[in-house]
């Protein structure tokens, strides 16, 4: 896509909550004071049963760029359902102009020159169709730029594309055990878009740290996600053990390869296209080529 010259592009962005009234105050105010605000915010909550509701009809009736959704159907609370509600959201935006979407997690809050700095990312690479900063988390009481990172990978919760790159590609796909970011990734550079994040822009993520049970799951889960998109088994391997000398996620890192090794001799089912499967693995070997040189 090329702006046209003399417009100001224009982004939207959807944010599915669930109970989340002790941080998406904090995220409404960031995008309110950002220098240049979305077109239009639609934030879903997805059966909240806490404040989420409260806090966010309250904002939405001061400013109308935000719009309240609520899902009541009864569904599987999983990574499936953060996904489906994105759609819903997206699908409300339909009829509208614009020329940047984004999905934006509700614990997160950014410097107001945020997106104004991230769609000029955008406006100076043509070819760039998804992109994002970089996740700053709080270590001892201070923000530091997360350990692991991938300058060709952008965190699900602060992922901004191109519409038409968005809708190249048929959306996020509602996956169990989470990766739709990592799908969306894979699936726009198979459309032949570039992927980018820019450590410069700082996210700043406010999740506080969970307990060693529920990091576990969470950890168990990741290799069942690897799993149900088709990642190389081999590079999986080498992935888990290049993460076990860094000592905050060794435990990380054998339970997510015991997920993954779970999935394998339970013959699970993978959950993408093999056209996916096969350019992703192209791309694992590629890489793994590259590392034992």
């Amino acid at each position: 896509m090329t702006l046209k010259a003399n417009t100001s592009p224009s982004y939207v962005l959807v944010t599915a909550a669930y109970n989340e009234e002790a941080l998406i105050e904090n995220t409404i105010q960031s995008i309110i004071r950002q220098n240049i605000r979305p077109k239009k915010w639609i934030i879903i909550s997805d059966g909240s049963t806490d404040r989420t509701d409260e806090i966010v009809i309250r904002n939405a009736a001061v400013h109308d760029f935000i719009r309240f959704i609520r899902i009541t159907e009864d569904h599987p609370r999983n990574f499936a359902a953060q996904a489906l509600a994105i759609r819903i959201g997206y699908e409300a935006l339909a009829e509208l102009q614009f020329d940047f979407f984004g999905n934006l997690d509700a614990d997160i809050t950014f410097e107001p020159n945020y997106f104004q700095n991230l769609i000029e990312k955008f406006t100076s690479r043509s070819d760039l169709g998804l992109a994002g900063g970089g996740i700053y988390e709080r270590y001892n009481g201070t923000f530091k730029a997360r350990p692991i990172s991938n300058p060709r990978a952008v965190p699900l919760g602060v992922q901004l594309f191109r519409r038409e790159c968005y809708d190249s590609f048929g959306g996020y796909l509602p996956l169990p055990h989470g990766g739709s970011d990592w799908h969306a990734e894979v699936s726009v550079q198979m459309k032949g878009w570039s992927v980018a994040s820019f450590p410069d822009l700082k996210v700043f993520h406010h999740r506080p740290t969970g307990t060693a049970d529920s990091l576990f799951k969470y950890r168990f889960g990741q290799g069942l996600m690897d799993f149900a998109v088709g990642s190389d088994p081999a590079f999986e391997v080498v992935k888990c053990v290049r993460r076990i000398p860094q000592k905050p996620i060794l435990l990380g890192a054998m339970t997510r390869f015991c997920g993954f090794l779970w999935s394998y001799m339970s013959m699970k089912q993978v959950l993408v296209s093999q056209e996916f499967v096969k350019y992703l693995r192209r791309d694992q070997r590629a890489r793994l080529r590259l590392f034992s040189r």
